[in-house]
């Protein structure tokens, strides 16, 4: 019996395992980013719609609220940013995105509650330059976590 026959033979099997274990593990790598990806993405989305929303509830609330007695119109606006879900899906995304994504969230969500303050307390008015700020500056505080979160999603791929 010629041993170099069987030896080359195992040689050969056992190469075409070995790249066939590391191509499934390749694989397995890339489906892994490509669902983190994903899962990001949605949660990235899902935090900045109820961000939107609830901006967009306790806004309503306040101009609805504007003749109403203070106390009305605080509770209005804070059962509007309640209702508005934005505080799961704030933890959600505390929870599951780096802590860099985190941060930016985080400033986010602290310019959104400035606003609730603002709102709620009917101080500065609506219309005024002092509230035109704030609202400025919530809304470069969106864009800044927008331009975060492509890079995020670019960089897990």
């Amino acid at each position: 019996m010629d041993w170099t026959t069987l030896a080359g033979t195992a040689l050969g099997a056992l190469v075409g395992v070995g790249s066939t274990l590391l191509a499934d593990r390749a694989r397995w790598r890339r489906d892994l980013a490509d669902r983190t990806r994903q899962e990001r993405k949605q949660i990235y989305v899902t935090v900045l719609t109820k961000y939107r929303l609830a901006y967009e509830a306790m806004h309503a609330a306040a101009v609805t609220g504007r003749d109403e007695a203070p106390a009305v119109r605080e509770t209005a606006v804070r059962e509007a940013f309640r209702e508005s879900g934005c505080d799961e899906a704030r933890e959600t995304a505390l929870i599951c995105a780096p802590q860099e994504m985190s941060d930016v969230l985080e400033k986010v969500y602290a310019t959104l509650r400035e606003l609730q303050d603002a709102f709620a307390a009917g101080d500065p008015p609506l219309h005024s330059p002092q509230l035109q700020e704030r609202r400025l500056r919530h809304a470069e505080a969106i864009w800044a976590a927008r331009a975060a979160m492509r890079r995020d999603l670019e960089g897990t791929g």
